[in-house]
């Protein structure tokens, strides 16, 4: 009976440690993204979020807005997406392509505002892609302050930028009677 339980006994301790030998390998912290990785993770989030919404928000209120003074959905859609080339025009050498908003009326349904967001977002992440950890520490000039600034800086000041216009468009959500996507519960 005794060497039964002491047989227990040690099995159990074998399981425990080899349970706790792969945690621990498992748990071991991953390597830290390269320069070019982190800025295209956040490139892509708050890409991730912005197309979300504009696939989810209802089409028929796309033309809403809080107040008379505001932007409506779709033109906080298109100001937010058409400023992303404030960085990957210049991160190219190239002035901003969209020095004003892009006109609602040229983009009329909320299948070409999609479109339109997408093409945005994607486009920068190639850019990012392309210029790798080198070209991420490269300088260019912020076309609206005409400061000089490294590429990954101009980046992050696209995805600020992007990250507050996300959250109005979560106000607008809220003053719209609908709940955000990133803010429903996960399945």
């Amino acid at each position: 009976m005794n060497k039964a339980i002491s047989g227990l006994v040690v099995a159990v301790a074998v399981g425990c440690v080899s349970l706790f030998v792969a945690n621990a390998k498992s748990g071991a912290p991953n390597a830290a993204p390269s320069a070019s990785q982190a800025v295209v993770s956040q490139w892509n989030e708050i890409g991730r979020k912005l197309i979300a919404m504009a696939e989810d928000f209802p089409e028929d209120k796309y033309d809403f807005k809080p107040v008379p003074a505001e932007r409506t959905f779709a033109e906080q859609l298109l100001h937010v997406s058409a400023s992303m080339y404030y960085f990957t025009d210049p991160a190219q050498g190239q002035k901003p392509r969209y020095p004003d908003d892009p006109k609602r009326d040229a983009l009329k349904t909320k299948a070409e505002i999609v479109a339109f967001v997408k093409k945005c977002v994607e486009d920068g992440a190639v850019v990012i892609k392309a210029k790798g950890d080198k070209g991420m520490s490269e300088l260019t000039t912020d076309p609206e302050s005409k400061q000089q600034l490294q590429i990954s800086d101009l980046a992050y000041g696209l995805v600020e930028h992007s990250g507050e216009h996300y959250g109005q468009l979560v106000v607008y959500y809220r003053m719209a009677g609908l709940v955000p996507p990133e803010s429903r519960p996960k399945k």
